[in-house]
């Protein structure tokens, strides 16, 4: 554990592999002050990949700026972490992946496009995030799975659920009052073959990007 980079991360990316790619002291999903907190335990890299969206208050743009004021620097991707990036990278805070590219160029707007709900314990998934289901529409109407119409058929009963309730199954039985059952089970199974983890490629890609930052610092060695 290298304790000079603290990472906040949950249900985007499996902590193994999160530890393979990074040396880092990992903290669960931010609420907060707990940047605060990762300031003063004299942290000089903070990455913050997840945080609470409603059973806590949520991080502040306060204290990412007062983290970003006294020279720590403050990378963001994937869920919470892209959110805050789009809204402060004027200001310092560096911004990673498709998401955090997604909500800076208003493509997404919403926070409840990235958020899910998953156990506390071993932060694993129980739904799926509205941004990785529009991933893995594009990639089966790209690849023919789907036409274009049942793409916005399908994204349209994603967006009817409440966030907890998103699973693929949950989606295709919404849609079949308009799709054909055959439409439905063809996604479905594509979905479970090759569904986009959109979350988890963005977190990878922000874990790197902090080695490599850290590496450039001298926090870590090659």
């Amino acid at each position: 554990m290298t304790p000079d980079i603290v990472v906040f991360l949950g249900p985007s990316c499996e902590r193994q592999v999160a530890g393979e790619l990074l040396s880092a002291d990992y903290r669960p999903p931010a609420a907060r002050g707990d940047l605060t907190l990762a300031v003063a335990s004299g942290a000089r890299i903070i990455t913050l990949i997840d945080g609470v969206f409603f059973q806590e208050s949520a991080v502040s743009h306060r204290e990412i700026l007062s983290a970003l004021s006294r020279g720590v620097r403050v990378i963001g991707a994937s869920s919470m972490g892209a959110l805050r990036a789009a809204e402060l990278d004027t200001l310092g805070m560096e911004g990673i992946g498709l998401i955090y590219s997604l909500y800076k160029d208003g493509t997404l707007v919403s926070d409840d496009e990235v958020a899910l709900v998953y156990d506390p314990e071993s932060f694993m998934p129980l739904s799926e995030p509205l941004i990785n289901i529009r991933c893995t529409l594009r990639k089966a109407r790209d690849q023919g799975v789907i036409t274009p119409r049942e793409e916005g058929v399908l994204l349209d009963s994603a967006r009817s659920l409440y966030f907890p309730e998103r699973t693929y199954p949950q989606v295709c039985s919404r849609a079949q009052a308009r799709l054909p059952q055959e439409t439905c089970q063809r996604f479905l199974s594509f979905a479970h073959d090759h569904a986009v983890d959109q979350k988890r490629e963005d977190a990878i890609a922000a874990l790197r990007w902090t080695r490599e930052c850290a590496v450039r610092s001298g926090i870590l060695t090659e």
